[in-house]
């Protein structure tokens, strides 16, 4: 069955005071006002622990309106596990559950991708490391296929994952979470393609350490990954102490992945990276870079607080340009 949910807006910060700042924060909100973020504010898209924001996947602009798939990580029979985002700046964020097709639910999804030179298929991430093709068609999102991730080791739990195309030629990069001070998140890249049918084939594996610099505590030190189109490397840290919160939130300015004309990936990791943006009060586990508007589309997974989405401006940053 297809759903049509409208949310609504929250009050928001001055961009002015953001641009002093440097960051979004404030003190931590109850689940009825989240905290404020530049750029219209924060926007509701689900209101309990079943329709919060793991991952994204932008799918284009359209009258001042930035649209995306997204996942929950759902894990009961029935919950919704993939929706349609259409977020307003100012106005109001809609979302609308697909139908999961032609497969069993997946279990824990926590990142999604557009393929790219494609406008209708994606790559899903469970949390431990399945990866699924899929092809999203009117109120259904289709499994083409099922794979699971090169180079997973015992303990992992993925939290993101990003394609990025250059010279005709795709790379992937991923990342098990980290956790606390004694977990760096470990980065992985690779080639990636399809074979012929429609299965995902990695390349040659290239590992990096990530470790967030802020936030502390119960920190998931990747959160979410996304790639400029000059192949700036982002990621999203976040902590999370429970279902109730408190939550705290960083976008980080990481490094670089690029790609070669025959093919080759390299991954850079800054040994101190820059923290662009600080958001108190919530989970980001969504995060994609909207080339239009130089802006990154956030969004959280605050547990029993429900899920918000808003953007942001990206600002230049000092480790990757």
């Amino acid at each position: 069955m297809f759903f049509r949910t409208t949310v609504l807006t929250t009050a928001a910060v001055s961009v002015a005071a953001l641009a002093v700042t440097g960051a979004a924060s404030g003190a931590t909100a109850p689940a009825t006002a989240p905290a404020s973020a530049s750029d219209g504010g924060w926007q509701r898209a689900g209101d309990d622990i079943t329709s919060g924001i793991s991952g994204s996947a932008l799918t284009g602009r359209s009258d001042g309106a930035t649209h995306a798939v997204v996942v929950r990580d759902n894990k009961k029979p029935g919950q919704n596990r993939v929706a349609d985002l259409t977020y307003r700046p100012g106005r109001s964020a809609t979302v609308e559950p697909l139908t999961w097709a032609g497969g069993a639910e997946p279990i824990d999804l926590e990142a999604i991708e557009a393929v790219p030179g494609t406008s209708d298929e994606y790559v899903a991430l469970a949390s431990r490391g399945l990866v699924y093709h899929l092809k999203v068609k009117g109120s259904e999102a289709e499994v083409l296929d099922t794979s699971p991730l090169p180079a997973i080791a015992e303990g992992d739990d993925y939290e993101s994952f990003a394609l990025t195309s250059r010279h005709g030629r795709m790379a992937a990069v991923w990342a098990d979470r980290g956790a606390g001070r004694d977990r760096p998140a470990t980065l992985h890249a690779a080639p990636f393609s399809f074979n012929k049918y429609g299965e995902a084939e990695f390349g040659r594996v290239t590992t990096a350490r990530f470790r967030a610099p802020y936030p502390s505590g119960d920190v998931r030190h990747a959160s979410d990954i996304t790639v400029t189109g000059s192949g700036r490397l982002l990621i999203s840290s976040a902590s999370d102490a429970g279902d109730d919160g408190p939550f705290d939130s960083a976008v980080n300015d990481a490094g670089s992945l690029s790609v070669s004309r025959s093919g080759a990936v390299r991954l850079s990791v800054a040994k101190s990276p820059d923290v662009l943006r600080k958001f108190k009060g919530h989970k980001i586990e969504a995060m994609e870079y909207v080339p239009e508007t130089k802006s990154l589309l956030l969004g959280t997974d605050d547990e029993n607080a429900g899920g918000v989405v808003t953007t942001v401006r990206l600002p230049r940053g000092g480790t990757s340009r």
